[in-house]
C-alpha cells in the first residue's frame, strides 16, 4: 500500500528522512481492528518523529500520522484515538503509554491497524478531514483548557502562538465555552486570524496584555515562557503540553510563580473519553477544526514542508481519494 514514512532520523534536516512510496498493509492481530484511512492530519509530533524524539533508529521504517478518520471493516465512519496502551487494551497491561508511530505504524497510508478500544464513532455532522484534525491537536487542546486549567465560562485564557494547531483548537474552543480568550503572534495576518475566529485580542508575542489572565496555553516553551508567567493573576495556572521553540527558557521566573502561587501543569494528549466529548461537543454546537490546506497523500510532503516553515494557521491533513 502506499505510504508516508521515516525511512531516516535527520535532527537537523528532518524531512530529508521522509520517504513516500509502497510499504506492507498491516496483518490482522487479535483486538485490533484495520480501518480503511479517508483523512489524516499532520501534527508536530511528525517531524520530531523525524528528528529521532520519541523514534530510535531501529524501529523504522516507520509510517508516520497519529490521527485519522475512515472505515472500518464493518462498513462504519470512525476516528482513531491515537494513545496506545492507555488501558491496556490490544497490548497487555504492562506496556507503557505511547502515542501511535512511537512504537506501531501511523495513519499515512491507505490502511492502519490499532487496538480496537481506541475506534471510536464519527459523528455524521463532521467530515473526515473535520474528524481527522481532532484526536491529537484539538484532543490536547480540550484536556489542556477543560481538565487542566481549572476555567469556567467567563474566565480569560492567553494562548501563545496563535496558527499552530493546538493553539489554533484552544481559540476556537475557548470562545464556544464563553472563555474570554487572548492570543499572541508574531505575524500580524495570523493575529488578525484568530481574533476572527473568537480571540478577544491578539498581541505581538512578548506584549503586554490588557489585563492578567486566568490561564495560560503553552505550547510554545522557551520563547514565550517569561510572557507566559508574567500574564497571569495571582494564583493563576499554565498549562504547557509542549515546547517548540526548545525547553530551556533564559528566565525560569521561579520567584514570580511561588511569589503569585501560580501552577505550572503538565498535559499530554487526552483519553478515549474526553476524544468521545470533545466529538460530541463539536457535533452538537457547530464548533469545526479550522483546516489551513488539504492534500492529497502523494503531495504530503509540502505539507511537512509548510508545518516545518510555520506558515499554517490550522491543521494540514491529507486524504487517501
Amino acid at each position: 500500500m502506499f505510504a508516508v514514512y521515516a525511512a531516516r532520523i535527520d535532527r537537523d534536516q528532518p524531512l530529508s528522512g521522509l520517504e513516500l512510496g509502497e510499504r506492507p498493509a498491516p496483518e490482522a492481530r487479535p483486538g485490533w481492528s484495520t480501518i480503511e484511512v479517508r483523512a489524516a492530519s499532520l501534527n508536530h509530533h511528525d517531524l520530531w518523529s523525524l528528528r529521532g524524539v520519541g523514534l530510535p533508529e531501529d524501529r523504522l521504517p516507520m509510517i508516520l500520522g497519529c490521527d485519522a478518520a475512515g472505515i472500518d471493516a464493518d462498513g462504519n465512519e470512525v476516528v482513531l484515538h491515537s494513545v496506545i496502551g492507555q488501558t491496556g487494551h490490544g497490548v497487555g497491561p504492562d506496556e507503557p503509554r505511547s502515542i501511535l508511530t512511537e512504537r506501531y505504524q501511523g495513519t499515512f497510508a491507505e490502511r492502519v491497524a490499532v487496538p480496537t478500544f481506541n475506534v471510536l464513532p464519527k459523528p455524521k455532522e463532521l467530515s473526515f478531514a473535520e474528524a481527522a484534525c481532532l484526536p491529537t491537536a484539538w484532543l490536547t487542546a480540550y484536556r489542556m483548557l477543560f481538565t487542566n486549567a481549572g476555567v469556567r465560562p467567563g474566565d480569560s485564557v492567553l494562548v501563545q502562538g496563535a496558527g499552530g494547531g493546538v493553539a489554533t483548537a484552544a481559540i476556537v474552543l475557548g470562545k464556544a465555552a464563553g472563555l474570554r480568550m487572548f492570543a499572541t503572534s508574531r505575524d500580524e495576518a495570523k493575529r488578525k486570524r484568530a481574533v476572527e475566529l473568537g480571540a478577544v485580542e491578539a498581541v505581538e508575542t512578548g506584549a503586554r496584555l490588557p489585563q492578567r489572565v486566568d490561564a495560560v496555553i503553552e505550547t510554545v516553551g522557551a520563547a514565550t515562557w517569561s510572557h507566559s508567567v508574567k500574564s497571569l493573576r495571582p494564583g493563576g495556572t499554565i498549562v504547557i503540553s509542549g515546547a517548540t521553540s526548545g525547553d530551556r527558557p533564559s528566565h525560569a521566573e521561579l520567584t514570580r510563580i511561588f511569589f503569585l502561587e501560580l501552577k505550572v501543569v503538565g498535559s499530554t494528549m487526552g483519553t478515549k473519553e474526553e476524544l468521545d466529548d470533545l466529538l460530541s461537543f463539536c457535533a452538537a454546537t457547530g464548533v469545526r477544526p479550522v483546516i489551513d490546506e488539504v492534500l492529497p497523500l502523494d503531495r504530503a510532503r509540502e505539507g511537512f514542508e509548510r508545518m516545518e516553515s510555520g506558515g499554517q494557521f490550522g491543521k494540514i491533513v491529507l486524504t487517501t481519494g
